[in-house]
């Protein structure tokens, strides 16, 4: 567990960071507000709320869960692959981290490839609305965690060069948790939640640390390919 550490740190702040950026411009938040239309207090808005946004984080530890398999049984079969694998993990993380300091997006084009598998999908999550019922707030949270994005997906490609399925599935379970203070977050709470993020110094100094992440794990395989001639 001690070597998902990084990546489990950099997926939880860029889900903090990345969602407050997307405090009314991303798609996905579209979903939150229609929860709240349909219910007439704080108190019960909060149950759908919460119903909503376990389902997305759900969908995104399944996403996690699958790519991780499918990762680390490519590893299992050719074990000359977990350096690489480990070295991949700790590019992406830098990747991500440049990506969220300086908003730099060098994987967009993987926001593109699921555009396919959402067309598939967006009838189903659009039946869902208006949102009435928790059942319909928790399906529409499962359908929306496959809403093309590229920072859930740029995660997604972190989780999958994960050693283990439950890593790459606890990855995005960061991921999800980081989102889940300003998905909640209602009036001037989630606006200045999301004016704090967009302020250059804070999205610079999440983005650095996110970067310090990537290089710890890019340092560990490497140091793990120096330690038997060290040892020699």
């Amino acid at each position: 567990m001690s070597d998902a550490l990084p990546a489990l740190g950099a997926a939880l702040l860029t889900g903090f960071l990345g969602s407050a950026h997307c405090i009314g411009m991303c798609a996905g938040i579209s979903g939150l507000f229609a929860v709240r239309t349909e219910v007439a207090s704080i108190r019960a808005r909060l149950p759908m709320a919460l119903a909503y946004n376990a389902g997305r984080v759900v969908s995104y530890a399944i996403l996690g869960l699958i790519v991780a398999t499918l990762g680390s049984g490519i590893v299992a079969a050719m074990p000359t692959l977990a350096a690489p694998a480990r070295l991949t993990g700790g590019l992406v993380i830098v990747l991500i981290g440049l990506q969220v300091g300086f908003g730099w997006r060098f994987l967009q084009i993987i926001e593109r490839m699921g555009s396919l598998l959402w067309a598939r999908l967006a009838p189903a999550a659009k039946s869902l609305l208006p949102v009435s019922s928790l059942p319909r707030a928790l399906g529409l949270g499962l359908l929306w965690g496959w809403l093309p994005c590229g920072l859930v997906y740029s995660v997604l490609l972190l989780a999958a060069t994960s050693s283990r399925p439950a890593d790459g599935a606890l990855v995005m379970l960061a991921f999800g948790l980081g989102t889940m203070p300003a998905m909640l977050a209602t009036g001037m709470g989630a606006a200045q939640l999301s004016r704090l993020m967009r302020r250059r110094g804070a999205r610079l100094g999440l983005g650095l640390l996110i970067v310090l992440l990537g290089l710890l794990t890019l340092a560990m395989p490497a140091l793990g390919l120096l330690a038997p001639s060290a040892h020699h």
